[in-house]
């Protein structure tokens, strides 16, 4: 039953677009033309550097210092750290990419795989400072508690998340100890391979993110053509699938600045269902589960939404 509704939607899909090529074809070149000029440069260049930081000893360098620190709050290993680190600079999907790598490469557990990706896949500071508020709130008076919030929120949350899977696995940061002391062979290799590798890498995972952006921007013109009128919630449902046409859909629905920022701050913390199937293709080689991601976001955006509320009610 299952399989047939699912057969049903993609050729239902599929005719849709046969239909109405001319929207494909406008949401197909918008949503290439957003990666192009907006995620390509800004985040290309940081999954080369994290793919050689990975392949060489950069990772140990750094490691050593966030380790430490990171190990009493939000409670994580020393390799670890570096997922928390590279997700929380680098924004969607590198936390996602870089915890799959890390239990790839059994510098982790799966378990705690899991338990980082719940928090430290999040939007960048580039994408909060450079979009959000320069777009979209205006208000520099606003700027730094938003801003603290969207970092704060899925840290608090990660404890909350922390109980519930050491609850589940009690040994998530034990490792095998031959694990952490057998040496990475990956730093004997020539530096041109590791570039090569880096290249390759980055460049297959760019592509994939493009992509994805091109379908949802496609699926988010079929939704405008086929649902007539603008309501709240017709609004509210675009928003949900890509976070950067999200925003200007949410910034002009006809409700109060007060709701607009809560619902700017909800969206820009889920991130939208594109960043899922992003982050869903990054963890299939570790075999990490989506599901409670998509749980852990959706409380995570409740959460920002009621800091939010509380902030602006002060």
């Amino acid at each position: 039953m299952r399989k047939w509704i699912t057969s049903c939607i993609i050729l239902l899909l599929f005719l849709l677009c046969l239909i109405n090529k001319n929207i494909v074809i406008l949401g197909a070149c918008e949503g290439l033309l957003l990666w192009y000029n907006t995620v390509l440069p800004s985040l290309l260049p940081f999954m080369i550097l994290v793919n050689v930081m990975m392949q060489t000893d950069c990772i140990s360098l750094l490691t050593s210092v966030t380790g430490p620190m990171m190990r009493i709050f939000p409670g994580v290993s020393k390799a670890g750290s570096f997922a928390v680190t590279a997700g929380f600079l680098c924004g969607y999907p590198m936390g996602a990419k870089v915890s799959a790598d890390l239990v790839t490469d059994q510098k982790i557990t799966a378990a705690e795989g899991a338990f980082l990706l719940s928090f430290c896949n999040n939007v960048s500071p580039m994408f909060i400072l450079g979009v959000l508020f320069t777009e979209y709130i205006p208000e520099k008076s606003l700027h730094l508690p938003f801003f603290l919030i969207l970092l704060m929120s899925p840290l608090l949350c990660s404890q909350l998340f922390r109980l519930y899977y050491v609850r589940q696995n009690s040994k998530i940061f034990c490792y095998k100890k031959h694990n952490n002391t057998s040496p990475d062979n990956s730093i004997l290799k020539p530096f041109t391979q590791i570039i090569d590798y880096a290249l390759m890498d980055s460049f297959h995972g760019i592509v994939k993110i493009g992509l994805f952006m091109m379908l949802f921007s496609i699926l988010i013109r079929l939704t405008t053509q086929l649902i007539p009128g603008y309501g709240i919630w017709k609004g509210l449902l675009l928003s949900s699938f890509e976070i950067t046409s999200g925003l200007s859909t949410i910034d002009i629905l006809p409700v109060s600045s007060f709701t607009k920022n809560i619902l700017l701050m909800a969206a820009t913390s889920f991130g939208g269902l594109c960043a899922i199937f992003q982050t869903s293709s990054m963890i299939q080689s570790a075999r990490l589960p989506i599901g409670p991601y998509i749980i852990e976001k959706l409380i995570t955006a409740m959460v920002t939404s009621l800091l939010t509320y509380l902030y602006l009610s002060l």
